[in-house]
Order: structure tokens, then C-alpha cells, then sequence
């Protein structure tokens, strides 16, 4: 062992104590796991993350059963407005349609963390914040985990298995596919006359989706325009790229100010394989989409959620055995041998790789298709899409598929 290593075998190290990291451990809190998570920066960081997340009422959901959703402030987004600019077609999706309080709510990255780890910390769960996993080392009976950083509390920790929660997409990783969109999102807080009435906006425009989400009392801006147009729309005032927006709108609602830009390049990149030996990589670190329809974090959600029921069914599936194999022991009288739970074994993460594949496909499928066929000014393409939106607002069936595939993500498939 390496000097100042920790020299126990945890059930699960989780790498990356943002709110996918968080949402694992609680949901495992109840479980009867040695866990532990590990993040590089400090616990006042992870809580100041100024990103806007999208959450489906399908994370709500899962929100609600890890007992957090009640201290999450968040925005109820009721109405989604959906539309192109220059082209006919447009259509509304209303949560009454669909007997729901809301389609989904707008949330604070930080504040989700910060409810999230106030409640993993009352669970007595381990997080060693200010230390960085240099390095991850998997070997037949567990991983090894090469620790830095000033919160270390030892320069290596053992685990059977390693759910990395966030980072892991390297270019270089033979493992990662991408495909770069050559579009920015840009991304600030709008004021607006007479509020946002509980009204999202999804307006495509031949560069890509312009996005308004209900936030407090204003919007969340999520403009997705192409890398060269984003360097000009960065050199204008407020007042300037105001107008813009407003042209781009129209008249469905009045922008009266606009907060400071932040810029990301858009790519699409995924793991193929989202295990490895003793271990797994979900949410950004298995895969990272276009912002259109505000699929990511709820896609990873979904992953948590998946990983956490497969490794409690299989931990209560060991101790039955154990019990069987105690009574049948007492019979022969002779000794019983416990069936230990293996968190990392390959069977167990063969089987949570196959749950993921429908939704994680369908879902990278899903928002890369969007991105493709609304961010172009093709004529023939135009009209195609108005004719699409013109048929969604017709069709309620139809409408009701398309809410619940972003509320539930691709098993709410038939």
C-alpha cells in the first residue's frame, strides 16, 4: 500500500460532488453502502455554480423522492411556446393539457447543490471536498484511486466501484465521441414587461434555438447562434444586442434588460461504453448535448436513478441468498458462507449499461436531431418544419408524445 493510503474497500467512490455526485449518494443513503464522494473543488464552489438548469417534471419526481424538492427554489414553467422565426407554424404545450401542476421548473445548478448536500451531510455520508482523483486504477477485486489536493485525506482510496460523476469526456479518450456543433450558446438573465406569466419560449431561428426560460421574474437566455455570429453579438451594448432578441421574438413578449454574457461552445460528445472495468460514468460524464429541448441534466437524472435501483435490487437479491443459504446450512449442519455483494462486479454493470442504452441513444438522438433540422434557413427545410409544428398543434395525441418524451425522456416511447 502507498504511504498514507486508506487501506478499507468502500462499496462506491463517487467522483464529482455536484448535483449528479450528490443525487447518487443520497439516493443510496438508505442502502446499507459504504460510500464516499470526492470532489477537486471547494464546498462553497460546487453551491456558487450560476448555471440555470431545466428540470422535467420527471426530475421533479425523482427530486421528490430524495426528499430535497421542497428546499430547491425553482421557477414552475406551465406553457411552452414553440415556434420558427420567418416561417408559418407554431404550437403551445400547457401542463393543464396534461393534468400537471407544471411541464417543468427552471433551478439554480448551485442552489439544487447546496439543497442536495445539506441533506447528504444530515445522511452522514462522507464527502472529501478539496481533493482531486488524479487517477483511477482498476484492478479484478477493486479500483484504486490516486488522490491530490488539499483536502486529501490519504494518497490513495479503494473502492469496488467508481461512478464518475463529472469530467471524464477528454478529447484524446479513444472511448469519446464528438461532433462539434460550430454553434455558441450564449447565455444571461432578461428582464421582461408584465412578467413571464409561468411561459417558456422555444423559438428556432436559422442559426439555431433562441430559449426563454421563466426565471424569478424574469428569463433565463439560452441563444444558440453560430461561433462566428457569437463574436460579434459579444462586441455589442446591451441595448444593441436587446434589439437583436427582439427582433428575433417578435412581439410575443417585450425584453426590457438584459444581465452579463456567458459563452459555451456546443458539442456533442459521448462514452461509448458507459462501463469499464469497476466502473461507470453518468450524466456529463458520460455524455454532453445541445442545449435545445434542455435534455442534459435530466437525462443524467435518469441515469442516477437507474444506477441506484440496480444496486440496491441487487444488494437485496445477496442478502436473500445469504439468508437461504443460512437455513439451508443449518439443516446439513454445517457452516453457512455468506453471498457478498459485489457493487463493481461485471454482470451488475453489464445490466445497468443495457438499461441506459433506449434513453441515452434516444435522448442524444432526440436533441441532435432538433439542432440539425432547426438550425438552417433551407427553404424546402423551412417548410417542412412549419408544416411539423403546424401538425403538433393540431394533433393532441401527437402533442402529448412530444410532452411526455421531454418529461420522461425515450421510454416514454410506446
Amino acid at each position: 500500500m502507498a504511504e498514507g493510503a486508506d487501506e478499507r474497500i468502500h462499496d462506491l467512490l463517487i467522483v464529482g460532488a455536484g448535483p449528479v455526485g450528490l443525487a447518487l449518494a443520497l439516493a443510496l443513503k438508505d442502502a446499507g453502502l459504504d460510500v464516499v464522494l470526492v470532489d477537486a473543488r471547494a464546498r462553497a464552489a460546487v453551491a456558487a455554480d450560476p448555471r440555470d438548469l431545466a428540470l422535467a417534471h420527471g426530475s421533479r419526481l425523482t427530486l421528490e423522492r430524495l426528499g430535497v424538492w421542497e428546499a430547491i427554489p425553482k421557477t414552475a414553467i406551465e406553457h411552452i411556446h414553440i415556434s420558427q422565426q420567418g416561417g408559418l407554424g407554431r404550437t403551445l404545450i400547457d401542463a393543464e393539457e396534461h393534468g400537471l401542476p407544471a411541464l417543468g421548473y427552471v433551478a439554480s445548478a448551485g442552489a439544487l447543490a447546496a439543497a442536495l448536500r445539506a441533506a447528504v451531510d444530515a445522511g452522514g455520508i462522507t464527502v472529501m471536498d478539496e481533493t482531486e482523483v488524479t487517477g483511477l486504477i482498476p484492478a479484478a477485486d477493486a479500483v484504486t484511486a490516486r488522490l491530490g489536493g488539499a483536502g486529501r485525506p490519504a494518497a490513495t482510496l479503494r473502492a469496488r466501484l467508481a461512478a464518475c460523476a463529472e469530467g471524464g469526456l477528454g478529447a484524446d479518450d479513444p472511448e469519446v465521441t464528438e461532433l462539434d456543433y460550430r454553434q455558441d450558446a450564449l447565455i444571461a438573465a432578461l428582464e421582461v414587461a408584465g412578467g413571464h406569466r409561468h411561459t417558456a419560449f422555444e423559438r428556432f431561428t436559422g442559426e439555431g434555438p433562441l430559449a426563454l426560460l421563466p426565471r424569478g421574474e424574469g428569463y433565463a437566455l439560452v441563444h444558440v447562434v453560430r461561433r462566428e455570429s457569437a463574436d460579434a453579438l459579444l462586441g455589442l451594448d446591451d441595448v444593441a444586442y436587446l434589439a437583436r432578441l427582439q427582433a428575433h421574438l417578435g412581439h410575443r413578449v417585450r425584453l426590457t434588460g438584459v444581465g452579463p454574457h456567458r459563452r459555451y461552445p456546443l458539442q456533442l460528445r459521448y462514452r461509448r461504453a458507459v462501463t469499464g472495468v469497476r466502473t461507470v460514468w453518468l450524466g456529463n460524464a458520460a455524455q454532453t448535448l445541445h442545449p435545445v429541448a434542455g435534455q442534459g441534466f435530466n437525462l443524467a437524472l435518469r441515469d442516477v436513478w437507474t444506477l441506484a435501483e440496480l444496486l440496491q435490487r441487487r444488494k437485496a437479491e445477496a442478502a436473500a441468498r445469504a439468508v437461504a443459504g443460512t437455513k439451508e446450512a443449518g439443516v446439513k449442519g454445517t457452516g453457512s458462507k455468506e453471498a457478498a455483494f459485489d457493487p463493481g462486479c461485471a454482470a451488475l454493470l453489464a445490466a445497468y449499461a443495457r438499461g441506459r442504452d433506449l434513453d441515452r441513444f434516444g435522448t442524444m438522438r432526440f436533441t441532435d436531431t432538433l439542432a440539425r433540422v432547426f438550425s438552417n434557413d433551407f427553404a424546402p427545410l423551412r417548410h417542412a418544419r412549419g408544416a411539423a409544428l403546424f401538425a403538433l398543434d393540431l394533433l393532441s395525441p401527437l402533442r402529448g408524445f412530444v410532452a411526455r418524451r421531454m418529461m420522461f425522456g425515450a421510454r416514454a416511447w410506446p
